[in-house]
């Protein structure tokens, strides 16, 4: 069975950008899909600012994004970029960690006008990081994600709709590629 790594780099919990991770990878679940989800803001903070690349608390996270077959990177945008915590998280990955992943960023804000964030700042990062296969991205504007009193989210129609279309790609993705790397297993 494909494993999905989702993960959430929002420095606050609950959000809008968790929430929406969350429903990514029941989605993927969904679908067959064992998932996981990993949070950097529960990363130790002098881990993360000091840059301790051999740090003991990143050896589960870099395990499990080796072992993944799809990403899902979900972040607010801030100031037109991703958080300084993902940022933090990702510069601390081995070069090339993200090389035969298929990859599914997500990413909420405040406005429209930061929707290409994704295009010209956290793409680049995951392609330096060996990323080829990155799929379409979901952007939603923060008034599409209602947080309600019990803690759950309305999603705006659209989004919900959008979200389920490019997980579905995602799920296809990922399946097709371990199809790929059982039939290369079997020929050789």
């Amino acid at each position: 069975m494909a494993y999905i790594l989702a993960i959430a780099g929002s420095p606050s919990h609950p959000s809008r950008t968790y929430g929406l991770l969350e429903y990514a990878t029941q989605l993927s679940s969904q679908q067959g899909l064992e998932t996981d989800i990993i949070s950097v803001r529960d990363l130790p903070a002098e881990d993360l600012v000091y840059g301790r690349y051999n740090s003991s608390a990143l050896e589960r996270p870099k395990a499990l994004i080796e072992q993944a077959s799809g990403i899902i990177i979900a972040t607010p945008i801030y100031k037109a970029a991703y958080t300084g915590l993902l940022k933090s998280f990702l510069d601390l990955l081995p070069q090339k960690a993200l090389t035969d992943k298929i990859i599914l960023p997500l990413a909420t804000g405040g406005t429209i006008a930061h929707l290409l964030s994704i295009e010209y700042a956290l793409k680049p990062v995951l392609g330096e990081l060996g990323a080829r296969h990155i799929l379409s991205t979901v952007y939603a504007v923060d008034k599409q994600i209602q947080i309600q009193a019990d803690g759950s989210l309305q999603l705006d129609q659209d989004l919900e709709q959008r979200l389920q279309d490019v997980v579905k790609d995602f799920v296809e993705a990922v399946n097709n590629t371990q199809s790929d790397v059982k039939k290369f297993a079997y020929a050789n």
